[in-house]
């Protein structure tokens, strides 16, 4: 039988006959979602707030970016493993109520910010490319919208059309940053040659801690959607190591380009930048192409994780009504550049509930759980006997607060999650011990 032209798949497991995705086809998928707008913000920043040269800040964002998607790929390997997605798996870790009630709405507000984000910042980037190129200024709402509902409707069909998207997207995505590339290796060579790489102010550990902290702090979230897109993996093996190496090989990218348009022309954005030292049209239509598909790639993996966290929230939706609220209030929110305006507090905000629900699920999944769902977790799922995790809601809780009480520039999100991680675990791992004990004594007696 062929499978569905939409996907509708919601909170049970994938077939085992479904999951035949191999692992160059994630790398394919997590390497066209990593070079984009929103990611190169932060290496360019390490260069132009950070006083970084540009070897120093690709190493520093790389390495805090690593430790992130090695947490994100070790969360995949639940939906690889029973094809169940993220928000549903975590229900074993820190209790149904807890996941719906508490993760998945902030998971889904979380993907539904960065989708209209996306939208904005890509939408006004195309703007500028077809106003330079063709002389023709285009209204920024209605072509917003449009490209949302583009993306709303790839991420509706499903999976399928997020690989296909995405494999069809790769050719142009590569030949737009050949071109970015190329105008800025040349621009270097006429304007310092090789010495670009090491160029900038005088090492600081400081700063490359803290650029290397706000890297790591932007991707962990994807603890808890990573599952999502491994759900079709042909095992957990395929799915960890496509992950893993198509985000750190896609970061490399992003910061290698966001730290060269940094270095060269102090500038955070290497589409704008690229397009702005040719006269070629052929080099800007490719480069206008690249930011374009690039951002409907990485939209499509918002809209799709957000679908399904909105459907474990309120499971009566199904797969497809979930997909299309989501798909909705992404169209909605994106007639809204404000967002984007005031993307710091928002996302400082946001980062107060997800930093903190990241690391008690990592912190259960590897230390607790020892990496593995149980046969009895698995029951405890079907069941939904295990309603609130209480080591998770006090932890979490006390977590808020010394978020908010960490100056700003300590990089809360990353001693906050170290925190938590440590934590929660020496809480259940006293918990486990005591009730240990107390099993052990009730056999004796």
């Amino acid at each position: 039988m062929k499978n569905p032209a939409i996907e509708r798949l919601g909170l049970e497991s994938v077939p085992q006959k479904l999951k035949n995705t191999t692992w160059f086809e994630y790398f394919i998928i997590q390497l066209s979602f990593s070079v984009n707008s929103g990611n190169f913000l932060v290496p360019a920043l390490a260069v132009l707030e950070g006083g970084l040269s540009m070897g120093w800040a690709i190493l520093s964002t790389l390495l805090g970016a690593g430790l992130a998607f090695f947490f994100v790929s070790v969360l995949s390997l639940p939906g690889a493993r029973y094809g169940l997605p993220a928000q549903y798996v975590i229900r074993s870790m820190i209790g149904t109520k807890l996941s719906r009630l508490v993760a998945s709405p902030v998971r889904s507000l979380t993907s539904l910010y960065w989708f209209s984000v996306q939208t904005i910042g890509g939408t006004l980037v195309v703007l500028s490319l077809v106003n330079k190129s063709l002389g023709v200024e285009l209204p920024l709402i209605p072509v917003a919208i449009s490209l949302a509902l583009i993306m709303t409707v790839l991420a509706l069909i499903g999976f399928e059309a997020v690989k296909k998207a995405t494999k069809m997207f790769m050719p142009f995505l590569l030949l737009g940053q050949a071109a970015i590339l190329l105008i800025f290796i040349t621009t270097a060579a006429d304007k310092m040659g090789s010495s670009i790489l090491f160029s900038g102010g005088e090492f600081s550990l400081g700063a490359f801690v803290f650029f290397a902290s706000l890297a790591f702090v932007q991707y962990v979230s994807g603890v808890s959607a990573s599952s999502d897109i491994t759900r079709y993996a042909k095992s957990g093996k395929q799915g960890f190591w496509g992950l893993f190496a198509g985000n750190v090989f896609g970061f490399f990218m992003t910061a290698l380009l966001g730290t060269f348009s940094a270095a060269l022309f102090q500038n955070s954005n290497p589409f704008v930048a690229a397009t702005e030292q040719t006269d070629s049209m052929l080099l800007t239509l490719l480069i206008g192409i690249c930011s374009m598909v690039s951002m409907i790639s990485i939209n499509l993996s918002n809209a799709y994780t957000g679908g399904f966290s909105l459907l474990n929230a309120i499971p009566a939706l199904g797969r497809i009504k979930s997909a299309l609220v989501f798909g909705a209030a992404g169209i909605f929110l994106s007639c809204f550049p404000v967002l984007v305006n005031n993307a710091q507090d928002y996302i400082s905000l946001l980062g107060a509930f997800v930093i903190p629900l990241s690391a008690v699920i990592a912190a259960d999944y590897l230390y607790i759980k020892k990496a593995r769902i149980s046969e009895e977790d698995l029951a405890k799922l079907a069941s939904g006997t295990f309603k609130y995790n209480l080591k998770a809601i006090y932890t979490i809780a006390a977590s808020l607060v010394i978020y908010f009480l960490i100056p700003e520039g300590w990089s809360p999100g990353f001693i906050s999650f170290l925190l938590t991680f440590m934590v929660y675990s020496m809480v259940s791992s006293q918990s486990e011990k005591k009730l240990d004990d107390h099993n052990k004594s009730r056999h004796v007696l």
